[in-house]
């Protein structure tokens, strides 16, 4: 089936999408490899995740983030292919930096913004973004590149960037004529352990000394942690942990992006999904660490205190997510962006992909040599990783 047999249109919000219909896109039921890419669910595409980023104001207006879903449905009118798209008026919140290229392009005289952003907001998690029905009609996903380009020309964009794509979406984005890049993060691939002494056991007897060490300062004789999930999370925990993601924001980055009704709408629509992982002394919570829960994979994504306590940031966010990763049989743990510190705690170095293209073919041949050198260097800085990582050889 060609793209003229589609119908292409965009969503100025997810509300005004079926859910069933999106879901049906976003998590196609048995969905084996390679389709999956190691995540047979991904909550962050799925349609409660999206909504509740626009319902609770994260997105939207005044946040440079006007939600623009890219849909094609077949001659029937069903929804057959989907993309999280967004106008973006800047480059905040993304994890993959494209700022140099935008003040390179305005220094030859062009409008970087709006662009087109194909990506989940404020998340550096990889997945699917070209969201295909299993049943699709053939044609179903370069309809959807299609509509892409077009809500670029509509807009008046300079772009179109994929960001934190499958692989599998980076080789097809590049034979489209995207060009491809390729960064780095650190995840915990659980080895098929016993226990988290067994994870212990794999590493070298200088780091599992460390490692030990670590947890025992973090939690001293007066912290407890709570993990809570599902209707164990009451509204009491998420007043507690948005005042903890409040104080490491502000700290960080000048302004958080996501508002305190995003986690009621979180809370209430896929309390399921959710793992809070909160340090306690006494009746009073002092940190936590947000995770959400895939089929396969941990993905820790906020954290945060309102006291300082030596390495409670790791045994939150690292090592109390493995040790749940490791009981409950999940595949990996991906706890976020950067941290070349996560490798001395048995995090590994993986790549990530995105894929970039530019109406002004001057640009886009310039940002493709620049992303075949950097390609290089990430190549070679992830081997480095790998040769250095704290396993027993024997392990």
């Amino acid at each position: 089936m060609s793209a003229a047999s589609f119908n292409i249109r965009v969503a100025p919000s997810l509300a005004l999408v079926d859910a069933k219909a999106w879901d049906a896109c976003a998590n196609p039921a048995g969905l084996g490899e390679p389709e999956a890419a190691g995540e047979r669910y991904n909550p962050f595409v799925s349609s409660a995740f999206l909504l509740a980023l626009e319902r609770s104001k994260s997105v939207g207006p005044g946040t440079g983030w006007t939600p623009a879903h890219a849909l094609v449905e077949d001659a029937d009118g069903r929804l057959v292919a989907a993309a999280p798209a967004y106008l973006k008026t800047h480059s905040l919140g993304e994890y993959v930096f494209d700022q140099n290229w935008a003040r390179a392009y305005e220094q030859m005289g062009g409008r970087y913004y709006p662009k087109v952003q194909v990506a989940v907001p404020f998340t550096p998690v990889t997945g699917r973004r070209l969201l295909v029905a299993k049943d699709a009609p053939p044609g179903a996903r370069e309809a959807l590149v299609a509509a892409l380009r077009a809500l670029r020309e509509a807009s008046g964009a300079s772009s179109v960037h994929v960001t934190f794509a499958t692989q599998a979406e980076e080789r097809a984005l590049r034979e489209a004529g995207f060009a491809p890049r390729i960064g780095e993060q650190f995840h915990f691939l659980n080895e098929g352990y016993g226990d988290f002494d067994d994870f212990l056991a794999a590493l070298s007897s200088r780091k599992r000394k460390t490692i030990k060490r670590e947890r025992r300062e973090a939690l001293g004789d007066d912290l407890t942690v709570d993990l809570l999930t599902g209707a164990d999370i009451k509204p009491a925990h998420w007043d507690a942990f948005y005042a903890f993601y409040m104080d490491t924001g502000s700290r960080k980055w000048g302004r958080p992006y996501l508002t305190r009704a995003f986690f009621d709408h979180i809370g209430g629509a896929m309390a399921g999904r959710i793992l809070l992982i909160m340090a306690r002394r006494g009746e009073r919570h002092i940190a936590g660490a947000i995770n959400f829960l895939g089929d396969d994979a941990i993905y820790g994504r906020n954290w945060g205190a309102v006291e300082e306590r030596p390495f409670l940031h790791f045994e939150l966010c690292y090592y109390q997510a493995i040790q749940f990763a490791i009981r409950h049989g999940y595949k990996r743990v991906e706890a976020g962006a950067q941290g070349e510190h996560k490798l001395a705690r048995g995090y590994r170095p993986v790549a990530t992909y995105s894929a970039h293209e530019f109406a002004d073919p001057r640009f886009g041949a310039a940002v493709a040599e620049f992303l075949t050198r950097e390609r290089a260097a990430v190549d070679e800085l992830l081997a480095d990783y790998e040769a250095g990582l704290p396993f027993r050889s024997e392990a």
